[in-house]
């Protein structure tokens, strides 16, 4: 196993064992492609969609939010394309009988998984998850899960921005669950059969678009680097050479992850070809287009769009986050042991302080602390355990600072506070703590 391999076992393992990401329905020996996130997976899921929110939507004039149902009508995949166009190639083995995308194969004609040549011929497999509504389960009641959720925001297009009052340009917003029948999902939870997309769409006149497009492309890469400062050196900018017939412009933002570069982001110049579409296919032409009285013109608004998966966000922080070094041990013969950390930037960390009574004799004072903090962080409470394997528990979810509440802090009225990265520690008054806390997260 190459060191690579090795990191994604030791985080998956980890994942599993600090109850942040793990299989679904485990129990009934789990279901590829589908993945729970526990109680320490959650609060990280849910700091990065609220960080992208607040940087897309709440901190914007010209964005208006959405959240929309996993359910269309069936005519929106087919004015999208998905239901003609939305497929990969697939193969089996006759030998293993496992199944793969054909562009994910380096030959074609050999197994990858048992290097028979044993291959079916190609066949198209079309990733949308059917389902149906209503008691019949007939071709007339079918529909599917949402491929994306950008399509629900070109068909609300019209009666947001009327509520809203905008005027182009502007955009709509949405996170939310999206559903491809992946062939072989892989990758931990990088390519998974139901995942989180964050996405939107930039509605503007085509003279503007590619002004937009530069615009959106700078800001999505500020999010990475400035935001959750991932280091520039992890990331780089993919440019599409081949585009679909209806864009100009097309890019991803990938990270490096264990195993390879892997793609974070799209920004992507869609023209007018999805508001033509539906007013196509929904004889809504009116609805579609827009009425600009500057320019006294009627037109398609051409889209610029920002979209990008939360579940690889999450796994591009872990990844990013992921460390092991040494340090000082009380185990018999060892004066050092190896530290596993997670060295989450304060901000997305799923707890950014733990209170930890040095002993179970100041609980009461400790947890009265500790529910101070819980009003204004994502803050824990651990009383089992020697400090130094607290310490360690909380280095493993990347716990960013350790309130130690000790005996002489009934007479000098502060606290000790472990800082995660640095291995030092700060006596840091009470009345004052609260304060600098929020700087040290939020700085």
């Amino acid at each position: 196993m190459n060191n690579n391999e090795d990191l994604m076992s030791k985080l998956v393992a980890l994942c599993k064992r600090r109850g942040i990401i793990f299989q679904s329905s485990e129990l009934y020996g789990g279901i590829n492609g589908f993945w729970d996130y526990g109680p320490k997976g959650a609060p990280l899921k849910r700091a990065v969609e609220q960080l992208w929110w607040k940087y897309m939507v709440q901190e914007r004039d010209n964005v208006e939010g959405l959240d929309s149902t996993v359910i269309c009508h069936p005519e929106v995949w087919r004015a999208s394309g998905h239901l003609a166009q939305f497929s990969d190639l697939m193969t089996d083995c006759t030998e293993c009988k496992k199944r793969f995308r054909v562009d994910q194969m380096d030959d074609p004609n050999v197994c990858p998984a048992c290097g028979a040549h044993a291959m079916t011929p190609p066949r198209e497999f079309n990733l949308m998850m059917k389902t149906f509504v209503g008691p019949v389960f007939d071709e007339e009641h079918a529909a599917y899960l949402r491929a994306e959720t950008c399509q629900p925001i070109f068909v609300d297009f019209n009666t947001i921005r009327v509520a809203s009052r905008q005027k182009l340009p502007f955009g709509i917003a949405q996170t939310g669950k999206a559903f491809r029948n992946e062939i072989n999902p892989r990758n931990f939870t990088f390519r998974s059969r139901e995942f989180m997309q964050m996405e939107m769409e930039f509605f503007c006149h085509e003279s503007e678009s590619m002004d937009w497009f530069d615009y959106w492309h700078q800001e999505r890469w500020n999010f990475y680097t400035k935001i959750l400062r991932i280091p520039e050196d992890k990331l780089r900018i993919h440019w599409h050479d081949k585009l679909a017939h209806y864009a100009k412009k097309a890019l991803d933002i990938e990270f490096l992850f264990p195993f390879g570069w892997g793609e974070v982001e799209g920004v992507h110049h869609r023209g007018t070809w999805d508001m033509s579409r539906h007013a196509e296919y929904s004889k809504q032409d009116q609805a579609c287009k827009y009425f600009d009285q500057e320019r006294n013109e009627t037109y398609f608004p051409t889209v610029v769009e920002t979209s990008c998966g939360l579940d690889r966000i999450c796994l591009m922080l872990l990844c990013n986050a992921y460390d092991e070094d040494t340090a000082d041990t009380k185990k018999e013969g060892m004066d050092e042991d190896v530290r596993v950390v997670l060295h989450f930037d304060p901000k997305v960390a799923p707890v950014q302080v733990a209170v930890l009574p040095l002993s179970k004799k100041l609980e009461a004072p400790a947890t009265e602390l500790y529910k101070k903090l819980n009003n204004l962080f994502r803050a824990e409470y651990d009383v089992t355990g020697s400090i130094g394997k607290r310490y360690r528990r909380q280095d493993e979810i990347g716990t960013p600072f350790c309130v130690t509440y000790d005996f002489d802090s009934e007479n000098d009225k502060a606290v000790t506070v472990r800082l995660r990265d640095a291995m030092t520690q700060e006596r840091i008054p009470i009345d004052q703590l609260r304060q600098w806390l929020a700087d040290k997260i939020w700085e």
